[in-house]
């Protein structure tokens, strides 16, 4: 099961299957994107070690510079997950995450061991939402998988899923309410429309008064 969404990002060479280097017990994250700096990169190491001591849930974050013309962040994922993990006994309890840093393109790959823990739907929301969530307010490529790490942990270590971050909508939240400024200018048209009467209808109805 692959699942993937997409943003955009700056140009970079494009990163073969060839390139990734193959999987082993220690190969946590693969940075080929070079985005995630080295003490994070550490931290998620730790993490996803952790997670595999207890839980025996392999995850693995990989970034790239760029597909090939003819890839697709799906399709790219799932090609990678072959070729670390040939057979389904290999990969049933494997998790991959990779993200394409020229598009933001991320996606997920799951075995079949892996969705007694994670759904589909879960894992479409980690990639689309989690993933996906500080990259839209820039290039937060190191926050972005602390949260995915965050929340692969405790779905994948049984605990309740904490969800994605929750994403404000200043564009509504400013548009609903006026400024000082324009409250007052609002308040101020009555004023002149009631004076322009005023100045129109008082001098006629002063000259009908004289010339009755």
């Amino acid at each position: 099961m692959v699942l993937f969404t997409s943003l955009s990002a700056a140009p970079a060479y494009a990163t073969s299957l060839y390139e990734v280097p193959p999987v082993s017990e220690e190969t946590r994250v693969v940075d080929l994107g070079d985005i995630i700096s080295r003490f994070n990169e550490g931290k998620l190491t730790d993490t996803l070690n952790d997670l595999a001591d207890k839980t025996g849930q392999e995850v693995h974050f990989v970034t790239i510079r760029r597909l090939d013309y003819d890839e697709t962040i799906e399709s790219f994922t799932t090609k990678l997950f072959q070729q670390w993990f040939p057979t389904p006994e290999a990969g049933a309890t494997q998790t991959i995450v990779v993200l394409d840093s020229l598009t933001n393109n991320s996606a997920i790959a799951t075995g079949e061991e892996v969705k007694a823990l994670m759904s589909d739907e879960v894992a479409k929301s980690v990639a689309q939402e989690t993933m996906q969530a500080p990259l839209q307010k820039g290039d937060r490529y190191n926050q972005a998988f602390l949260d995915v790490s965050d929340r692969l942990v405790a779905v994948l270590s049984g605990e309740p899923d904490p969800g994605p971050p929750e994403i404000v909508d200043n564009v509504k939240t400013e548009g609903t309410f006026a400024s000082r400024e324009e409250t007052a200018q609002s308040n101020a048209v009555p004023w002149v429309i009631g004076l322009l009467i005023a100045a129109t209808i008082i001098p006629m109805a002063t000259y009908y008064w004289y010339v009755r």
